[in-house]
């Protein structure tokens, strides 16, 4: 990946429906060159896929949360991922290291739905215990910035001891 593949990358994290003609007029190439290495990209797997973000509460999912998850010691990863598939409420999961497993963030028309997706978790999803938080608000920081590769690191942030 060069330079021009990523400036291409970060155009399509701001706007990702912009046309390949807008695009090569920011990156100084045609519009069939643009829409060659998008394809190169894609099938490398650098872009993953293209989609609208849409606002759960537009969609009345009103309540968010994330849920942390321990699973039984007899429930495998694949068994709960397999699982919680089934529950469009979840959003995201990602394993974990730590005291908990999983942490979900789901959204949910109310607490009834709620419930009713931490029952099924326990009962069907194989874990032993969750641990709920209501989200009262979020930002979305951004995505991963594409980086130049030649670039050095940033360095790491200096700590401070305490004196005794």
């Amino acid at each position: 990946m060069n330079k021009i593949d990523r400036e291409i990358l970060r155009i399509l994290q701001v706007d990702g429906r912009r046309s390949l003609t807008d695009i090569g007029a920011a990156v100084h190439l045609s519009a069939n060159a643009v829409g060659d290495r998008v394809r190169k990209l894609t099938q490398a797997g650098v872009i993953r896929g293209v989609r609208a973000v849409v606002d759960p509460a537009a969609l009345g999912l009103t309540m968010e949360a994330q849920v942390d998850v321990k699973l039984r010691t007899t429930t495998s990863a694949d068994d709960f991922e397999n699982a919680i598939r089934q529950l469009p409420q979840v959003l995201t999961a990602s394993l974990l290291t730590g005291s908990f497993d999983y942490s979900l963030s789901v959204a949910c028309v109310d607490r009834t739905d709620l419930a009713a997706v931490l029952e099924f978790i326990r009962d069907k999803g194989g874990a032993q215990e969750t641990y709920s938080r209501i989200v009262l608000h979020s930002i979305r920081l951004g995505e991963p910035e594409p980086r130049d590769e030649s670039a050095a690191a940033p360095p790491p942030r200096a700590h401070r001891s305490r004196a005794l």
